[in-house]
């Protein structure tokens, strides 16, 4: 077991190398979180060290103390509302680009700064791709106030889009839940398979209680990922 993690840990930084070319000097660029955005956080610090001019946005107060250790140039969205490019790991990745994200619990923030940005490139190993969407539990950032309520309609309204599954809250520390940067809940749903993906999108969406979900349609342009045949670049269809 330990063995095969090193080895998808050794795939995630193989792509976060291959990703960390499309840097550029003066680049305003987004951060993302997780454990494959980690390694490009860790190669964009080399090459601040090295003289690179970059400011970067993270999409997560994990990432933010991670760049601040390696004195990555750091700014906010309020500061820097347009970004050249962010590059972020995923949870699950087809063929269209779409992707499930939120394992990390920052998918609100990760959300916000892609759809800020003029590129958004998805670093992975290619355990993450997938033909259909959801052998990877979708996770929904969702309020505290009426959590039950809230929970019942996100499991109505997604068999009306022809996902069902378990829909739990995600746990936390001892007995208590998982709390995101910006205190709200995870609850994470186990669909097993997402056939529409945009369809599911548009009934979360219409749930009073949620916030944002961890469907990413539209926003990679371009994901990178390593494998034991070695690094490829896939491109979403009309991108």
């Amino acid at each position: 077991m330990g063995d095969r993690a090193t080895k998808v840990d050794d795939l995630k930084a193989e792509a976060a190398r291959a990703a960390v070319e499309l840097v550029k000097p003066r680049m305003r660029l987004g951060l993302g979180t997780g454990s494959t955005a980690y390694h490009f956080v860790e190669a964009v610090g080399e090459l601040v060290a090295n003289g690179l001019e970059v400011l970067c946005v993270p999409t997560s107060e994990a990432t933010r103390a991670h760049a601040e250790k390696l004195h990555i140039p750091l700014s906010t969205l309020d500061e820097t509302p347009q970004l050249d490019l962010t590059v972020d790991g995923a949870d699950e990745i087809d063929d269209q680009l779409r992707l499930i994200k939120g394992g990390g619990g920052a998918l609100l923030r990760e959300k916000i700064v892609a759809t800020a940005s003029a590129r958004m490139v998805v670093i992975a190993d290619d355990s993450k791709l997938s033909e259909t969407l959801g052998s990877h539990p979708l996770p929904v950032e969702v309020v505290r106030f009426g959590l039950a309520a809230t929970m019942r309609l996100i499991e109505a309204l997604s068999a009306e889009a022809g996902c069902e599954g378990e829909i739990r809250l995600r746990p936390g520390q001892g007995d208590l839940p998982f709390v995101t940067d910006q205190g709200n809940l995870i609850v994470d749903c186990a669909f097993h398979a997402i056939p529409e993906p945009e369809v599911l999108a548009f009934a979360l969406k219409r749930v009073p209680g949620v916030v944002e979900h961890g469907l990413f349609l539209g926003l990679a342009d371009l994901a990178i990922v390593a494998g034991s045949d070695g690094v490829k670049a896939i491109r979403r269809p009309g991108a």
